[in-house]
């Protein structure tokens, strides 16, 4: 008659012990250095903002935060790394636009399902991109831009970073968007596309704000709008795209921490917590602000969902494009 009461015991002490030692590991996490994934080289864009959320992460957890720069493929590489590692709460990776959102279409081969394999944390920060001309091209603005373009199909020349890169596709989304053509100049990075840009050879481009911004302060290259939804604090007075045009024309690159699935949920809450504190910390908004780039305020499940929107709506404009990076 005692048998079942005495299994019951059993197992509602059993279910205590598991709850009790859950809670000791969340309490005790983190008891060693975490490894904060970076997928492209040291000195680039992601780069600059990974150190920043590190040493703040640092600081707050009492815990070294390692950046472990693992570059090629365009971020997959990296990004692959964080999908396989241990989901122990010590891994996670800063991604971008085009590692999560471009990549699974621009890839035939992709390893990874971002929205399936990848716990979204928070969205740490976006940029806009800056649309800026080369001096000799005869547009001030871009409702002039667009006039040159449709009178002339075909004879602008508009740079990238490469084929596929968000400085391809925000280039090709403000095509279709204003209905014009134009040609396409791939090169294998910024750099040389600016350089290119300066020199006249090419005479649009879209561009991540600060080397494109040195160009405008030597009156080099003429900044006409950023991509954004709003202005940007650190560029008040230049119009975006929307409010110059009127028109449904909006890209961010972002940035946002991604955890193995699997990873705890307790550990996960912990970094949501963490990553949200970090951002509000005036140091951390300055250093940001210094890279062009503003902190999130997105909640967990909105960057969840956006980032499911981003995968479509990238995926879609890949797929129009026929850009294929393999």
């Amino acid at each position: 008659m005692n048998l079942v009461p005495s299994r019951l015991r059993a197992s509602f002490l059993m279910a205590v012990m598991c709850l009790a030692v859950s809670a000791a590991s969340a309490q005790a996490w983190p008891s060693k250095p975490l490894r904060l994934i970076v997928p492209f080289p040291p000195g680039g864009g992601s780069d600059a903002v990974g150190r920043v959320i590190a040493q703040k992460l640092s600081e707050r957890l009492g815990q070294q935060v390692v950046v472990d720069n693992r570059a090629g493929a365009g971020g997959s590489i990296g990004t692959e790394q964080a999908v396989r590692a241990a989901p122990d709460g010590y891994t996670m990776v800063l991604a971008s636009t085009s590692e999560i959102a471009i990549n699974p279409s621009l890839y035939s081969r992709l390893n990874y399902d971002t929205v399936k394999d990848l716990l979204p944390v928070a969205q740490v920060a976006t940029t806009p991109m800056v649309v800026i001309v080369t001096p000799s091209l005869p547009a001030r603005s871009l409702q002039e831009l667009v006039a040159l373009a449709k009178a002339r199909p075909g004879a602008i020349n508009v740079a990238s970073a490469g084929l596929g890169t968000i400085t391809h596709l925000s280039s090709e989304l403000f095509r279709s968007t204003n209905h014009i053509t134009w040609t396409h100049v791939p090169y294998k990075g910024t750099a040389p596309a600016l350089t290119d840009l300066a020199g006249g050879q090419v005479q649009v481009m879209f561009s991540p704000p600060p080397p494109a911004l040195a160009l405008v302060k030597s009156n080099r290259a003429r900044l006409l709008a950023v991509s954004g939804k709003s202005r940007t604090s650190t560029l008040p007075d230049v119009p975006t795209v929307n409010e110059t045009l009127g028109v449904d024309y909006v890209v961010d690159n972002w940035y946002g921490i991604f955890m193995p699935v699997g990873t705890p949920p307790e550990v996960v809450r912990r970094m949501v917590d963490e990553v949200a504190q970090s951002l509000a910390a005036a140091d951390v908004v300055a250093a940001l602000g210094a890279q062009g780039a503003s902190p999130s305020t997105m909640s967990q499940p909105q960057f969840a969902d956006y980032v499911r929107a981003e995968v479509q709506k990238w995926g879609d404009l890949v797929r129009a494009t026929g850009a294929k990076a393999d």
